[in-house]
């Protein structure tokens, strides 16, 4: 069975396989990629999934509306969890992110309808052969960017929206070899 390249050790395959671009319309489960491709900025993502399950209890299984009422005492005691990544500035962006999700979700219906209309409601589908050939960014992961920049978004540079963009199936960037590219084409 072919895999792409950057699916080695258990962790990863097992995210590649059943997650990573399979396309993903739930709020909740959006809303907590979102989070987490944040906070994985300048970590590896294996940091992340091994962290995944503390982040799911330390953030309420990423209900926002619970997030977004976060205060000071809350914050103190994410900052003191070492079940997740304890950065200030990406904690209280998650908190932030949460009532700006909010707001978008009173907006456009869900997060789901704003966050997809940037690939017009359906997935793109790359045919990439090598993994240097896949972009870290792209002009509709610029664009979503700065939406959600304006919008009060924080830690949604370019490149994390594309990972999320990956993550959630906006894109399928699984190389034309890999048996999920055929599974999810």
């Amino acid at each position: 069975m072919i895999r792409c390249p950057w699916a080695k050790g258990d962790l990863y395959i097992a995210y590649h396989d059943e997650e990573w671009g399979v396309p993903q319309h739930d709020d909740r489960a959006l809303f907590e990629l979102l989070i987490l491709e944040g906070a994985q900025a300048g970590l590896s993502w294996s940091t992340i999934l091994n962290k995944r399950e503390n982040y799911r209890k330390a953030f309420d299984h990423f209900e926002a509306e619970k997030i977004a009422r976060y205060g000071a005492r809350k914050m103190a005691a994410l900052m003191a969890d070492p079940g997740i990544v304890r950065n200030r500035l990406k904690i209280s962006a998650a908190i932030d992110n949460a009532r700006a999700a909010l707001a978008v979700t009173r907006e456009f219906g869900s997060l789901d309808a704003y966050l997809w209309q940037f690939t017009k409601g359906r997935p793109i589908r790359n045919r990439f052969r090598r993994i240097q050939d896949v972009p870290a960014r792209t002009p509709k992961s610029d664009a979503m960017s700065e939406d959600l920049r304006r919008r009060g978004f924080r830690f949604v540079g370019s490149t994390i929206c594309y990972a999320f963009m990956q993550a959630t199936g906006m894109v399928n960037d699984h190389l034309v070899e890999c048996f999920r590219f055929r599974e999810l084409s």
